[in-house]
């Protein structure tokens, strides 16, 4: 091939791709014309050692050119692609901060939050009665007055978080919301019917299934001839009217606070106790605790035993919307506050 050919080529080359560079539309398309650029001129390249001494400049003076247009075309083209690409980007990743917004987004509720009414209006049309306590307790009401003498082993499980005040470890965060128990048997006569939402409180690592704080809830019955029966059938019902058509299952536990105790579990609502994902492939989800109110805890609170008896179950909120919509992680619900995923609920 000729100087004067391989001259011409070269610039061809630029030419075409000056022509084609602009009507790429992505990053890819734009490569694949820069690698055929690219090719075409190391056969130029190759073609300079063919030709006379004297052509050799001129060929080499036509390649550096058209590869120095080439560089430049892609170049620009290449800013263009991206910078509307991360506009494209910001625009659908945009969170409108404004006071108002752009006035086309309603708000809602957060996922715990919607849990936490619903299950506050299954126990109201049970005839129960909503109760809220203090976050900062005393030793006395979240501890002993429950059954847990000092250095009772059952402390250590709940990773106390106690506050800067008064004695040495005797005010503390609420390690879960059974303390309110207390306080209604010290100020309500019997009978007493009442659910107790609230955060509470441990020293845990923030995870994918822990936090330092959660919300929990806390049914509470005192009456006379109160009985496992009694308890029984009201987390049947409970769970029904929260999950559906699902079955029950009570396992033998231990809590300071109640004797006989139970771990309470239901069927898995997804696989209908098939085994999933969800449920561990076990058929089964474990909520919480229950069992009849101590003798030692009504006794506590100036309530005779041989009088009065009463059952008392509690369980985890924040696994409810976890369970019902298959999140995998605690933290995505509670902490990151990701409006993509906040809307979806």
């Amino acid at each position: 091939m000729s100087a004067t050919q391989l001259v011409e080529r070269a610039e061809s080359v630029a030419r075409r791709v000056v022509e084609t560079a602009q009507t790429a539309t992505d990053l890819e398309s734009l490569r694949e014309i820069e690698r055929t650029a690219s090719d075409e001129l190391a056969a130029v390249k190759t073609g300079i050692g063919s030709v006379e001494g004297a052509d050799r400049s001129t060929v080499g003076k036509a390649l550096a050119a058209a590869q120095a247009t080439i560089a430049e075309v892609v170049g620009e083209r290449r800013a263009v692609i991206s910078a509307a690409a991360s506009a494209s980007q910001l625009a659908a990743e945009r969170l409108d901060l404004t006071a108002l917004g752009n006035g086309s987004l309603r708000g809602h509720l957060h996922p715990v939050t919607q849990v936490w009414r619903e299950l506050e209006d299954i126990f109201c049309g049970l005839g129960y009665q909503v109760h809220e306590g203090p976050e900062v307790e005393d030793d006395w009401h979240n501890f002993e007055a429950l059954n847990f003498p000092p250095g009772h082993p059952a402390r250590a499980m709940q990773d106390t978080l106690y506050v800067n005040l008064g004695e040495p470890e005797q005010v503390l965060l609420r390690t879960h919301t059974s303390p309110m128990q207390i306080r209604l048997m010290e100020t309500q006569e019997p009978p007493i019917y009442a659910i107790i939402p609230g955060r509470t409180f441990r020293r845990d690592t923030p995870d994918a299934r822990h936090s330092p704080v959660f919300h929990q809830i806390e049914c509470l019955v005192i009456d006379r001839d109160v009985t496992m029966g009694d308890l029984m059938g009201t987390i049947e019902v409970f769970f029904r009217a929260l999950f559906g058509d699902v079955e029950s299952r009570f396992l033998p536990s231990y809590f300071p606070f109640t004797e006989p105790s139970a771990e309470l579990a239901v069927s898995c609502p997804f696989c209908e106790k098939t085994g999933c994902r969800t449920c561990s492939h076990t058929g089964w989800i474990e909520l919480g605790g229950c069992g009849m109110v101590d003798p030692n805890v009504l006794q506590a609170c100036n309530l005779d035993p041989e009088e009065w008896s009463g059952f008392a179950f509690g369980f985890g909120i924040d696994r409810i919307p976890l369970l019902r919509n298959q999140i995998d992680s605690l933290q995505t619900l509670l902490w990151d506050n990701d409006l993509r995923f906040l809307r979806q609920s």
